[in-house]
């Protein structure tokens, strides 16, 4: 490798690694003219220790771009040991007072400021128009395009304009998928037509607010781009993103470890993050988010992909526009805002059957079911708020030391998206007088409670909620 190609093509680029400290090749990259980093839960115990670390990775480059994926609600780094303490997108969805969805914004853009973060791969755009989606659900701020758009453009306006620059994700829109993108490629067979009313009025409405870079989607569209992923189709990122859209800002890739990029071959046959990386850069992503995982040999095959496969006109472009989204950054540090909404504005955003109300001695008893990837192992819902909870793995038994009849309070994400636990919450209403099913997920079935989200702060409004209708835990 000749001297400065690593240089060169590391400018765009923006891996992950592992652990609570910097580790010494990421230094030495980064001094080298590497890109910046992204940050994921696995790296952050504490904000206090994030700030260490955001610290090191400053000595190593002052202008280094630091990306993390903090969307408030259910997807949280900085509070991934603890749960974040807002609302999501859908339950702010709604709510449907945008006043209160810039508040989130702000507050959010505020505490990344605080630790020094620059750059948050949100807020997610896409429409939920699939109840089944396993990965986007309740990051998604509704079903309907028009609702959506108004409260991403709010979100993106006020984060921008607390100096932290904003990622709109998954363009062209992951909503309408049955699949995670993290396991499998999913795919939307939509034309354009459907494409344009449904799923790009979000994206619209985040440029328009000045969303500084849009992130691609690992989704297929036949109909539109037969030969690849939206990450490696010029069509979407050059006619529609950068044509239709007008968007001349920083476009981003994905995670490219991601099954929905990284197993998806080329033109050679060639599967894995260096092929993916060549692709996506040369279809006109512009900044590489590689993943959680990395090492120095990861990025010196990616150059040599990178080297053999994009122009180099294509590569001084992205490089461009990097630097150009680099210089605007550096927004002036930022204090954590306190986060002052009532709970009661939460709980107007719920939905609840008619005549709902616990047993004053109802058990709390949460199901674990797997997380999807996006949203890791962050604590959530009323264990998240400190209240003592029984928690069952999916499929399983309730707790034994339960009474044949004693009736319970059974909170899950996704009910029905479950069958085991769609099944274990029928067996509570037909056994135990007095219990409740809440759905602190996307609901597709019926439930007693739906809340649209499972952050820390939403469990907290969960137990107010609760306690207001009589229960005495």
């Amino acid at each position: 490798m000749t001297p400065g190609t690593a240089g060169t093509v590391d400018a765009v680029l923006l891996p992950g690694f592992v652990g609570t400290t910097l580790p010494e090749w990421v230094a030495e990259r980064l001094r080298g003219g590497l890109a910046g980093v992204c940050l994921y839960g696995q790296n952050v115990e504490s904000l206090a220790q994030l700030a260490s670390l955001v610290r090191q990775i400053r000595e190593a480059r002052p202008d280094a771009l630091i990306a993390i994926d903090e969307e408030g609600g259910d997807v949280t780094r900085l509070h991934y040991v603890d749960g974040s303490p807002y609302p999501g997108a859908a339950l702010l969805g709604r709510i449907d007072d945008v006043e209160l969805t810039a508040l989130v914004g702000r507050a959010v853009a505020n505490d990344l400021a605080f630790v020094g973060v620059d750059l948050n791969l949100a807020p997610v755009a896409d429409v939920n128009s699939d109840p089944r989606n396993p990965v986007i659900g309740v990051r998604s701020f509704g079903a309907d395009p028009a609702l959506a758009a108004r409260h991403v453009a709010a979100f993106t306006r006020a984060h921008e304009e607390a100096g932290v620059a904003t990622s709109v994700k998954h363009f062209p829109g992951h909503g309408d998928t049955a699949a995670d993108s993290h396991l499998a490629l999913p795919v939307v067979d939509v034309p354009l037509e459907v494409l344009r009313d449904r799923d790009l009025p979000p994206f619209r409405a985040a440029i328009e607010s000045g969303a500084r870079t849009v992130m691609t989607s690992h989704i297929l569209l036949p109909q539109i781009d037969p030969s690849g992923p939206a990450t490696f189709s010029a069509r979407i990122l050059g006619e529609l993103l950068r044509g239709e859209l007008r968007f001349d800002g920083v476009i981003v890739s994905d995670a490219l470890d991601m099954a929905g990029a990284a197993e998806f071959p080329n033109a050679a046959g060639d599967v894995g993050i260096p092929a993916a990386a060549a692709r996506a850069l040369e279809a006109g992503c512009d900044l590489l988010c590689l993943g959680t995982g990395g090492s120095a040999e990861q990025l010196d095959a990616i150059t040599e992909a990178v080297l053999a496969g994009v122009s180099s006109t294509r590569l001084a472009d992205a490089s461009a526009r990097v630097a150009q989204l680099v210089a605007s950054l550096r927004a002036e540090p930022a204090q954590p805002q306190s986060w002052g909404i009532a709970s009661a504005r939460l709980i107007a955003g719920f939905e609840i059957a008619e005549g709902a109300t616990p047993a004053p001695d109802a058990a709390l008893v949460v199901v674990e079911t797997v997380a999807n990837i996006a949203v890791g192992d962050a604590p959530w819902g009323p264990a998240a708020a400190g209240m003592a909870v029984r928690t069952i793995a999916s499929g399983g038994s309730l707790p034994p030391d339960l009474a044949a009849d004693a009736p319970i309070v059974l909170i899950a994400k996704d009910v029905h998206r479950h069958p085991e636990v769609a099944a274990l919450a029928a067996l509570v209403r037909e056994t135990r007088p007095g219990s409740l099913i809440v759905d602190m997920g996307w609901p597709s079935g019926p439930v007693d409670v739906a809340t649209y989200g499972g952050s820390r702060g939403v469990g907290l409004a969960l137990v107010e909620w609760l306690r207001s209708r009589g229960w005495q835990g």
